[in-house]
């Protein structure tokens, strides 16, 4: 799926593909009959609008949709299979699932990737309305999409208008792994993380943040030369990055491993 464009990318399915890379067995067609059984309650019919209060209605109220505040960082909540069967999750997740809920009932939702938080976006000729499905489904205006990134950067990162355009599914499909893949290095879990990084470049090959993070994680594996083709590449892709001196000097310390081991 990877490999196809826009167009070509099922967002429900492949969300579900990620989750089976931890879930060796996991029935993604059962998932994917769930969102279905959740659009059947919704009401396909009527004015937009009506229909997209009547889907929040019954995501966040009925069946009880909301986010995980008291865990964030579980990495269950990166696992769409996860999400709807514990029916709380972090907001990409918990936006994916309102944008295919939605698709199934005729109304085109986006995703919407603000710095540190992401929301929905509907657009009739009425104008935008953003939805923060990890906020419950609140309907929220631009103001509170500039107080969320002031409230999580300050003056470190001023609000652009930028922040509020949708993204693309692959977008949507990389930023998911990057959350998991910072909950996996957090906790030092390598294996996990270098199969969140592959994925990361099946979808983006010419990123070189990710082949850094794909050394590093080599490195916490103790698979050396690995670790150092990946680190070295990164600083010959980017010798003026801001970690550059940072990831010579975790080659150095990968090299001096290697000398003592021979």
């Amino acid at each position: 799926m990877a490999g196809r464009g826009e167009g070509g990318i099922e967002l429900d399915r492949a969300a579900l593909l990620l989750a089976a890379e931890e879930y060796a067995h996991l029935d993604v067609g059962q998932y994917l009959a769930r969102l279905d059984s959740f659009a059947a309650r919704v009401a396909d019919a009527g004015a937009p609008r009506d229909r997209l209060f009547g889907l929040n209605d019954y995501l966040f109220r009925e069946l009880g949709f909301k986010g995980n505040v008291e865990d964030y960082f579980d990495a269950r909540n990166s696992f769409l299979n996860d999400v709807i069967d514990r029916r709380t999750g972090i907001p990409i997740t918990l936006s994916v699932i309102y944008i295919e809920v939605a698709r199934r009932v005729g109304l085109r939702v986006e995703g919407v990737g603000m710095p540190g938080h992401f929301v929905v976006r509907y657009r009739d000729g009425e104008g935008d309305l953003f939805i923060d499905p990890f906020g419950g489904g609140r309907v929220i205006g631009e103001d509170e999409c500039r107080g969320k990134v002031a409230e999580l950067y300050g003056a470190a990162m001023p609000f652009r208008k930028s922040f509020l355009d949708p993204v693309s599914k692959r977008q949507i499909l990389t930023r998911m792994l990057q959350n998991l893949k910072g909950v996996y290095l957090r906790a030092a879990a390598y294996h996990q993380a270098l199969g969140v990084i592959e994925r990361v470049l099946l979808l983006t090959p010419d990123a070189a943040a990710e082949v850094r993070d794909r050394g590093l994680a080599l490195a916490g594996l103790g698979r050396d030369a690995a670790a150092l083709a990946d680190l070295e590449n990164y600083l010959r892709r980017r010798p003026g990055a801001a970690d550059a001196g940072m990831i010579a000097e975790r080659v150095a310390e990968v090299r001096e491993r290697q000398a003592r081991l021979n």
